[in-house]
């Protein structure tokens, strides 16, 4: 931009001095030459704003700019991309260098981040790292995007065979049309940045994937890189088409951090996050509409439901899974109404296994429900709800011990003769009674009622 301010004021200064010293012509010829002069310091003018565009880009040196990307690729993790994209943008950087490490995630969220990848107005520069890192399924469109791709030692890339995520097994016609279209858009990328088309066809329809030496001999990435410092150094002079040459040996580097709110998004689209939310949701409203007036197990519940029906906005979930553990619950309820001797309770166990387990059936690794928090979830869901179904089972059955009725069946004491009415002892206090037969004073007695605060009683053979 200062070559070009300089040009400028130079071909000011020859106008200048060209008016001083104008010759002496006549009216009609020296108009024609003010329109020749004027016309060729639009052309001169055009020539040098055409040419000092790719100049700026060629002189430009800023900050190089890294985000790591670790984990599956979901929308939260789209969005935290993709924002510090367009930072590093708006300030400038010379480059942006997104270190990968992925085993994919969900097509839509890796469709966001390449288009702003291919868009991008600064170079981008996806690091595989670090050593034993991958750029699996999704991970290889956007490694494919990139200005410039480099792995390091130990690393692979591949595996980016589409998968069903949260539906029923996709028969033959459609998933042959889903390979298609996944195979066309990721031949597309490669193609756009020079890069192998046919082992990207290859990686979509045959799942193949290769280490990073395999990959820099089939031309799916620029080089190896043992490290970032080692990386920087290596890609700086290189020319990119309408991106300049990049200028990264020696220059500061700005590491973006996640914020607190990528933070918590990424941490509620981890399905087994999701699950758990779920089912501490449905205990606690569950205990809020048996026990009334509790509140806080409301309150936790109907938060916790929210977070999980957030996150699985995010995440390839089966509604039939959901709606067998909607079941569970039913059946639970169910439990404690009707004496089923623990028939219903099973049926719940089983359909709450069975939801639990297809939640997030289909999905990439990443995605999946763990073992490890499925079991004990399962477990501690139905052990809970088996319990509070067991403690209401005893009290239906069990014989009152309060009221009227928690007189009846007690033996006392005749106080005073019953003929028929009298007096008695029992549970500690001392009653009016009347008995169908005479009772002396000092026998036995056993209540089979109460009128108006009156025991009927009959005597204890």
């Amino acid at each position: 931009m200062k070559r070009l301010s300089a040009l400028t004021r130079e071909f000011g200064d020859v106008l200048g001095h060209f008016e001083m010293n104008k010759p002496n012509y006549n009216t009609e010829s020296y108009s024609r030459m003010r329109v020749l002069r004027n016309l060729a310091i639009v052309v001169l003018l055009v020539a040098l704003l055409i040419g000092g565009f790719p100049l700026a880009a060629h002189c430009a040196k800023g900050e190089v700019y890294v985000v790591k990307v670790s984990g599956t690729i979901n929308p939260g993790m789209a969005e935290y991309v993709i924002r510090n994209m367009e930072k590093a943008s708006r300030e400038g950087a010379a480059c942006l260098v997104i270190q990968l490490d992925t085993p994919g995630g969900l097509a839509l969220s890796m469709r966001s981040i390449v288009m702003s990848v291919l868009a991008s107005e600064i170079p981008v520069v996806v690091f595989v790292s670090p050593s034993g890192a991958r750029a699996a399924s999704a991970g290889v469109m956007i490694t494919l995007a990139a200005d410039i791709a480099a792995m390091a030692p130990s690393t692979n890339i591949g595996a980016a065979h589409p998968v069903s995520l949260g539906q029923k097994k996709m028969d033959k016609t459609m998933a042959e049309k889903v390979v298609n279209d996944m195979v066309a858009y990721t031949k597309g990328i490669a193609e756009k940045r020079g890069r192998n088309s046919e082992w990207a066809e290859k990686a979509v329809r045959e799942s193949v994937s290769v280490t990073e030496k395999e990959a820099l001999e089939l031309k799916v990435i620029d080089l190896i890189a043992e490290d970032l410092d080692d990386l920087l150094e290596k890609i700086d002079g290189r020319e990119l088409k309408d991106k300049g040459i990049l200028r990264t040996k020696g220059v500061k580097r700005v590491a973006l951090t996640e914020s607190l709110r990528d933070k918590i998004l990424k941490t509620l689209s981890d399905p087994n996050i999701a699950y758990v939310l779920m089912m501490i949701g449905m205990a606690g409203i569950y205990f809020e509409l048996s026990h009334p007036g509790a509140i806080f197990p409301g309150v936790v519940g109907a938060i916790c439901l929210i977070l999980a029906f957030f996150a699985f906005q995010t995440l390839p979930v089966n509604y039939a899974g959901i709606l067998l553990i909607g079941v569970a619950l039913v059946l639970f309820i169910l439990e404690m109404k009707v004496a089923s001797y623990g028939l219903l309770s099973l049926g719940g166990i089983i359909s709450l296994f069975l939801g639990s387990l297809m939640l997030f059936e289909g999905g990439p690794a990443g995605l999946r429900l763990s073992w490890r928090v499925l079991i004990p979830m399962v477990i501690m869901i139905s052990g809970f709800f088996v319990f509070v179904a067991s403690l209401v089972f005893r009290s239906q059955i069990s014989k009152p011990r309060t009221g009227d009725k928690g007189l009846i069946g007690d033996v006392g004491l005749v106080k005073e003769t019953l003929a028929p009415g009298g007096k008695v002892f029992v549970h500690g206090e001392l009653w009016n009674a009347e008995a169908a037969e005479p009772i002396e004073t000092g026998a036995k007695i056993r209540v089979v009622g109460m009128d108006h605060l009156v025991l009927k009683v009959e005597e204890v053979k």
